[in-house]
């Protein structure tokens, strides 16, 4: 056994030798970012070790660290082998409420029609809450005018919780932060992988309802309201994130025919899944139309009544999962593809999330110089989710990244000077310089490629599908938290939206809480949208035989 000593929290733990950094981190409770879940390829689980005890680890397969940063006693936890006793600093990350998160979408307006309700008996001094006509709790004195209710847009990255006035309609505080889940892995089939045991499960189900009790708190607080006086909280994520805020599991997710284990149109009591709120609350989970097509989207769907439109639309929710639908002539197709975590900034080699110092705005001058901006206007310490789709734009629009996605030589002339001097080496490969410490690589190219092309390619299906030309198409719908940031032009010029949708691109924010909110506000949209998602027709891409030729030809910029 080997003991490994973590700073600054000043925890011991002692573990069998050739344990990683990260599984003895896991093991005494201490957290360290692993985004890609210890596969040693996203980078981001870099510890500090003093020279000594950087020769008591064996690091384990190839990784993105410099040798400069090596020299400096920098490690990733994942690839480090602990075979000695080691002391490891664990540097402080961004803080997970100073992320740029959007909290506000688009919605149509629905009649004040709760689930909940309320009564008071004056003969009795009491108030009773009712769930659907049916009693929840009885409550002394008159408490009519105090009811509320919460919703969670669990997404596979960050967490927004909206309080709401259930006798208003109003949302009265709103708080976000990081998905604590993305510090085990990002993507979805990672934590599919880690719940499916139940000691996983429990680590992922904990974490996430932690912190959304953290921000209810923050809510009514902020609010100046009670906590027990919430009588309903709506969960609105994917199926994954239904399942891993629930306690489900999520293992017959990974598996054909990627099946749900959760009963969704389903009411939970609040303190079965650990929620804190009203004695006798209720958490609800609303209708999902797969396995990967969850209640984000059917709240996405809610928002913008795309049920109804009299146009031929596309909707696309742009995250770690690429979700979308498209309505034609009353009918609706939807299907999911795992664009991945480029997008929020991971398996990228300076990506981060959207905090300070990170570059979210990029373009180019036509002397070939930048102007790059960054949140909080602080010094460039990364490159967040928008700023990479803008990079990567922007490299393309001034032939400096070709359509097969590689950069161009230097010295092959057709670039400005000030572009050309930016094509440089790091590690003996090609990267393009943003900042004397931020660089671009090849690498990160081709992640930013197979996102686009997984979304891409998802797009192309569903217009297959639903008989409707390019030129058809009459409005494109952006959702989601980091598709608000984007800009219409960087989309079209990364080809991740055909070329002939310019013009007709809407962003609409994030949809699945205001979507949400609509369910929390009127129990009949709830009976509506459970009677739409029969109707959806689900686009497997794991069927289409010729998957694998669009793809392909959806990674050309």
């Amino acid at each position: 056994m080997v003991t490994v000593q973590f700073l600054p929290d000043d925890k011991r733990i002692s573990v069998p030798a050739g344990s990683t950094i990260l599984e003895a981190a896991r093991a005494a409770g201490v957290t360290i970012d692993s985004p890609c879940n210890g596969a040693v390829v996203c980078g981001k689980c870099v510890v500090q070790l003093s020279p000594d005890d950087l020769a008591r680890v064996v690091e384990k397969g190839a990784h993105q660290l410099s040798a400069e940063e090596r020299s400096r006693g920098q490690v990733l936890a994942c690839a480090a082998e602990v075979h000695g006793d080691i002391t490891v600093v664990v540097p402080e990350g961004a803080s997970l409420r100073d992320l740029k998160i959007r909290s506000h979408g688009e919605a149509a307006a629905v009649e004040l029609a709760p689930h909940i309700t309320k009564a008071y008996l004056p003969e009795l001094n009491a108030t009773r809450v009712y769930a659907g006509g049916a009693l929840l709790i009885e409550e002394e004195g008159d408490t009519v005018d105090e009811s509320y209710g919460v919703v969670v847009d669990i997404g596979t990255t960050t967490l927004v919780v909206a309080l709401v006035s259930l006798t208003s309609g109003s949302q009265l505080a709103a708080a976000s932060a990081l998905n604590p889940q993305s510090r085990h892995a990002q993507d979805v089939l990672s934590r599919i992988k880690i719940g499916s045991e139940q000691r996983g499960l429990e680590e992922l189900r904990s974490g996430v309802i932690g912190e959304i009790n953290a921000l209810i708190g923050q809510t009514v607080a902020e609010a100046g309201v009670d906590r027990d006086r919430i009588y309903e909280v709506i969960f609105s994520g994917n199926t994954c994130m239904l399942h891993l805020a629930a306690g489900a599991d999520p293992a017959p997710l990974g598996k054909y025919p990627y099946t749900s284990t959760l009963t969704c149109v389903a009411w939970l009591p609040a303190q079965a899944t650990g929620i804190e709120i009203a004695h006798g609350g209720l958490v609800y989970l609303p209708p999902v139309i797969s396995g990967y097509i969850g209640a984000d989207i059917t709240a996405g769907l809610q928002a913008v009544r795309l049920h109804e439109s009299e146009e031929t639309v596309l909707f696309v929710d742009i995250g770690t999962n690429g979700e979308m639908a498209i309505a034609r002539d009353g009918k609706l197709w939807a299907t999911s593809t795992a664009a991945g975590p480029a997008f929020e900034g991971m398996n990228i080699r300076f990506g981060m999330r959207a905090g300070e110092g990170a570059i979210e705005r990029c373009s180019f001058q036509a002397d070939g110089s930048l102007e790059l901006r960054t949140i909080a206007g602080t010094e460039a310490v990364g490159i967040c989710g928008s700023g990479l789709m803008d990079i990567v734009a922007e490299l393309v629009a001034h032939g400096v990244v070709g359509k097969n996605g590689k950069f161009v030589r230097p010295d092959s002339g057709g670039l400005p000077a000030k572009l050309a001097e930016r094509l440089v080496e790091r590690d003996g490969k090609p990267a393009f310089l943003l900042t004397e410490k931020v660089w671009l690589t090849q690498k990160d190219v081709r992640q930013v490629q197979l996102a686009k092309g997984a979304i891409r390619a998802g797009v192309e299906f569903l217009l297959r599908e639903a008989s409707v030309p390019v030129n058809e198409l009459q409005q494109v719908l952006i959702a989601g938290s980091f598709g608000y940031h984007l800009t219409a032009e960087s989309l079209t010029t990364i080809g991740l939206l055909p070329a002939g949708t310019a013009g007709r691109i809407s962003f609409v924010g994030n949809t699945a809480k205001s979507g949400g909110e609509a369910f929390l506000l009127n129990s009949a949209s709830r009976r509506e949208m459970s009677d739409l998602v029969q109707q959806v027709q689900v686009v497997e891409l794991a069927n289409c035989k010729d998957f694998d030729q669009v793809f392909v030809a959806a990674l050309s910029f």
